[in-house]
């Protein structure tokens, strides 16, 4: 929920339901992912994580993105924005990781790699348990053997970024959430953290009965007031809206709500990332201002249609009873422990 949805507000009232509410560090520098650890730990004694992008480990070659930019231009023109400049960061990776290390929040989640083992270790010393996002089964062996202590399993479903790295990801392929988390139940021993497409108790006790500890909600919660969702984007969360996964926006693959900037340049987006982020971003801002759905991403999940305008904290009582309920029902009426969402 980079970019936006993710606040302070947001990871405080999910904790105080009794989930384990997140911060996104993504796009921010240290010292802002620091003032709002902060503001958490004001608000609430709760535990809370936070989520970190890995680094691209190259820059993409000009020559892949240049003529991309050439075509987007007028998109920025018509939002009457330039293009950023297309360049090439670490997400101040070496600050971040400092950050949480003296900050010390339960959980630090990966998305977009896995972290080499030293930094593992380092997350580990500072007693920070450590997930990592994976989408398939060789991803989730190899933050296995970094030393991971859970895998958030990320199906298709997922709405925004997909958080993998050993395969870009860039069509509809890829494996749904309750595949995966068979296949990666028997590959390792991990706790599973189920994400994509959980919008309510039935899908939590789905994912939990296919072998998940947990479930970790993105779109459920974008409707909600704490989270930080363009009023352009709020209107549309809960149409029956097609989605589709593109490069358009950030050169990275991600899935949204289709409009028209994402029919009319899915086609020609290269995987550049993080410069067509970086390109992007100006007009993407400025249309959010101007109220322009057509014209920013509109990142969600397959799902998203049955999203609730309600408190996150009631969202996620709810979610939490719901799925007591189907798996008492499931159980044949026995008692089952209530899960967490």
């Amino acid at each position: 929920m980079a970019g936006g949805p993710s606040t302070p507000e947001l990871a405080v009232a999910v904790g105080r339901a009794g989930g384990l509410g997140f911060l996104a560090a993504g796009y921010k520098r240290a010292d802002a992912v620091g003032s709002e650890i902060r503001a958490v730990r004001e608000a609430t004694p709760a535990p809370f994580g936070v989520n970190v992008f890995v680094p691209t480990p190259e820059p993409a070659d000009p020559d892949r993105f240049r003529e991309y930019l050439r075509r987007i231009a007028p998109e920025a023109e018509r939002q009457g924005a330039e293009l950023g400049e297309p360049r090439f960061d670490d997400d101040d990776w070496e600050a971040k990781l400092a950050l949480v290390c003296a900050e010390r929040p339960a959980v630090v989640s990966f998305t977009f790699g896995c972290p080499a083992w030293d930094v593992v270790d380092r997350l580990h010393r500072a007693d920070i348990a450590v997930w990592v996002t994976i989408t398939n089964v060789e991803e989730a062996r190899a933050a296995h053997a970094a030393g991971a202590d859970g895998l958030v399993v990320q199906g298709t479903e997922a709405g925004g970024h997909r958080g993998g790295w050993l395969s870009d990801g860039s069509d509809e392929g890829g494996v749904g959430l309750l595949a995966l988390l068979r296949t990666v139940s028997h590959a390792t021993p991990l706790p599973l953290i189920a994400t994509g497409g959980i919008m309510d108790g039935a899908a939590l006790a789905a994912v939990l009965c296919a072998g998940a500890s947990a479930a970790q909600l993105g779109t459920a919660l974008m409707l909600a007031p704490e989270a930080a969702t363009a009023e352009a984007q709020r209107a549309l969360l809960a149409e029956q809206r097609a989605t589709r996964v593109t490069r358009a926006f950030s050169g990275r693959p991600a899935r949204g709500i289709v409009n028209r900037f994402m029919s009319e340049h899915s086609a020609t987006a290269p995987l550049a990332y993080p410069e067509i982020h970086h390109a992007t971003s100006p007009l993407r801002a400025a249309a959010r201002r101007r109220g322009d759905a057509d014209a920013f991403n509109l990142w969600a999940g397959q799902a998203h249609e049955l999203v609730q305008a309600r408190p996150a904290g009631e969202i996620v009582r709810q979610i939490a009873d719901e799925a007591s309920a189907v798996l008492e029902r499931v159980a044949g009426g026995r008692r089952v422990t209530r899960p967490s969402a």
